[in-house]
């Protein structure tokens, strides 16, 4: 049991220091804002890393959340930036919700609306929500393997009234109207909740038809032979009309740059935040107690509380 409880610490041990290490290499590195000694022809870049979600995003050590508020924030500055003539959105991103996405894109066309040029890079994935923003942009650049398209829509609910029989749990449920509990585990969908959510799916559906026929200049009808939910390698999606480019992230930046009209080589600015190693805690905790909490079970050693 001793030996068990050594080789738990030095496991979450060796987990801090590495979290520490990266908090305080993030902290001191990147461009971000406020920047000293631009030029005034500035391609910057902003990271849309992970699922798209409200809210200004977190990075912890299983999982990354593109917050629309900090990515909304970062696209407002580069409005307002004079020495940026074009923005570069790297995409990593297998999408999200609905809501986030076209917070997002709404964001990107105001930035256009600025004078400003804006280039979408597909890194390994740009799916969904992330194809949602990318169409957004004067120009997609997509790597030939990318995975991206997965234009759709999609609400899932568990029915686990089974499951509570086989425990002996009985829910008590009270409410105020009777579709209150629409989607409940606790029992099935009714014929009417199922028309409900198919209405909210197809309606959804339609405005990312839209958006994409807006963003793309396709005709919906266009849109709808490819938005049937698949999804596609950068370079079907480009026989498809849905990028125009194939090239990595070096190519979407030189793109940015002839399109807003820069001579020579630009000046690539990082426009994501850049936060100093006690912005990173929040991380730092929620990578802590799932590593303590896999020695637990893996070494029968308490968890932290």
């Amino acid at each position: 049991m001793l030996k068990r409880k050594i080789i738990a610490g030095l496991i979450i041990g060796i987990a801090v220091l590495s979290l520490m290490a990266a908090a305080l290499y993030r902290g001191g590195g990147g461009d971000g804002y406020p920047g000293k000694g631009r030029s005034g022809n500035v391609v910057g870049v902003i990271d849309i890393n992970g699922t798209i979600a409200g809210g200004a995003g977190s990075g912890g050590l299983f999982s990354v959340v593109a917050g629309s508020g900090s990515i909304m924030e970062q696209l407002r500055r580069a409005a307002g930036d004079p020495s940026v003539k074009a923005v570069v959105l790297r995409l990593n991103t297998p999408g999200g919700t609905a809501a986030a996405s076209q917070e997002i894109a709404l964001e990107v066309d105001r930035l256009r609306r600025a004078g400003k040029k804006v280039v979408a890079s597909m890194g390994d994935v740009a799916a969904s929500g992330g194809y949602w923003i990318a169409c957004r942009c004067d120009k997609i650049v997509a790597n030939p393997g990318t995975m991206t398209g997965s234009i759709g829509v999609i609400m899932q609910s568990q029915n686990l009234q089974g499951l509570y029989e086989k425990l002996g749990v009985d829910p008590v449920v009270f409410k105020s109207g009777p579709h209150k509990d629409m989607g409940s585990t606790s029992r099935g969908v009714t014929e009417e909740e199922q028309r409900i959510f198919q209405s909210m799916v197809d309606d959804m559906y339609r405005q990312f038809v839209k958006t994409v026929s807006e963003g793309r200049g396709l005709e919906e009808t266009r849109v709808r032979e490819v938005a049937d939910g698949r999804v596609f390698t950068g370079s079907q999606a480009m026989e498809n009309g849905l990028v125009d480019y194939l090239g990595n992230y070096y190519d979407a930046i030189d793109i940015a740059a002839d399109l807003a009209g820069i001579q020579g080589e630009p000046e690539v600015l990082n426009l994501s935040p850049v936060y100093p190693w006690w912005g990173m805690l929040g991380g730092l905790e929620s990578g802590l107690l799932s590593i303590d909490r896999w020695a637990w079970l893996l070494l029968d050693v308490p968890p932290i509380h």
